[in-house]
């Protein structure tokens, strides 16, 4: 946890989009899945120059929040403040209903159910020095450049996303679990 906190803080582009999220002031929020995998594997593929963002995944658990759409209030925000990044906020109280799970209790529960072990991993600012980074199945398959199937999901979900995303070509020394 600490190697991907000191890997942040070396990354201006990470550090202005926590502050960002931040100032958001939403419960139980973090920046998630891509934004701390790609930067772990591309440390451990000793790159230089970071993987560009596919988006920057933004997850926060308010049970209390009856619209659905508010996610676009807060995309707005953060896309006028960095409009370089592809926004993507999700409310994980919600987000049982649409992935057919049982009830998430947390953000940190939610992350139960994502496809691939490695990418159940999130980082959120706490204050100006303070990061709270979380995992919802340990940091070791990560830091061993491991992509794990998770069984809560079809296998066949995580084999496509595998292949899609292009992860073995961006990342060659990946361990894929199928």
């Amino acid at each position: 946890m600490q190697t991907i906190i000191e890997l942040v803080k070396q990354d201006l582009l990470r550090i202005q989009a926590l502050e960002h999220v931040r100032a958001l002031t939403l419960p139980d929020c973090y920046i998630a899945a891509g934004f701390v995998r790609n930067l772990v594997w591309d440390h451990l593929h000793n790159k230089v120059v970071p993987t560009k963002l596919n988006d920057v995944d933004v997850i926060y658990f308010d049970s209390s929040e009856t619209d659905p759409d508010k996610y676009l209030a807060y995309e707005k925000v953060l896309s006028s403040a960095m409009p370089s990044l592809n926004w993507q906020v999700r409310n994980q109280a919600i987000m049982h209903k649409r992935n057919g799970d049982p009830q998430y209790l947390n953000s940190l529960d939610a992350m139960r159910y994502w496809p691939e072990k490695e990418t159940a991993v999130a980082i959120r600012l706490l204050d100006k020095h303070r990061f709270e980074c979380i995992t919802a199945f340990g940091f070791d398959s990560l830091f061993r450049a491991q992509i794990s199937y998770n069984p809560k999901r079809q296998r066949a979900v995580f084999e496509q996303r595998v292949n899609a995303k292009g992860w073995l070509i961006t990342w060659p020394n990946l361990k894929p679990t199928f």
